[in-house]
């Protein structure tokens, strides 16, 4: 009997059942490689000098936003906080890895007392951060973040227009992935299991 072409029905067979064993690859993060983040020299909601080398080792998750936005910051922050609580709640030694950052564009009126007072509503894991106008559009310029004031006829105050948008960077402070600010607490919170390791 020619067992060849038994032995090479069975060979793909063997090569599927041997993969198996092997671990599944680990996915590359959607923003591997962008030219996202870099080093910031801004103050806290505390009035503490804060360096992007203050987070050395630990995920940030940052959102540039301001106190005084009347609809989508709020928002956005509501839903990152959200998910990034539910997220503390399923896994809390990972979670103690992240830090959640707010970085403003409207540093004219976000002193860090009105930071202090803002961030605290969403909890207090949340870190405020503001600066001066020069440092504020370094920080948006090596963050891919355009912002710019606005002054509609006829109102007393002024709106940032700003991308809004949260993004996720690892230990090194490279970008890993957008987070959902848009999406649920749910989303935000499977997103951030997802890379945080």
């Amino acid at each position: 009997m020619n067992k060849a072409p038994f032995l090479a029905a069975l060979l793909p067979l063997a090569l599927l059942v041997a993969g198996c064993d092997r671990a599944a690859p680990v996915e590359e993060a959607p923003l591997a490689g962008a030219k996202l983040g870099g080093p910031f020299a801004l103050t806290d909601q505390d009035g503490r000098a804060v360096t992007d080398r203050s987070f050395a080792g630990r995920y940030r998750l940052v959102y540039f936003g301001y106190t005084y936005c009347p609809d989508v910051c709020p928002t956005s922050l509501q839903v990152l906080m959200g998910g990034y609580h539910q997220f503390a709640k399923a896994s809390p030694d990972a979670a103690k890895k992240v830090v959640p950052i707010l970085v403003t564009v409207d540093p004219e009126r976000d002193t860090p007392a009105v930071m202090k007072q803002y961030v605290a509503a969403f909890g207090p894991e949340l870190v405020g951060l503001t600066g001066t106008p020069a440092a504020i559009a370094d920080a948006a310029r090596r963050y891919g973040v355009s912002y710019g004031k606005r002054q509609d006829e006829g109102a007393s105050g002024y709106l940032m227009d700003h991308v809004s948008a949260a993004i996720l960077f690892g230990p090194a402070g490279e970008p890993i992935a957008l987070v959902p600010q848009d999406g649920t607490r749910d989303q935000v919170a499977a997103e951030l299991a997802k890379w945080v390791r």
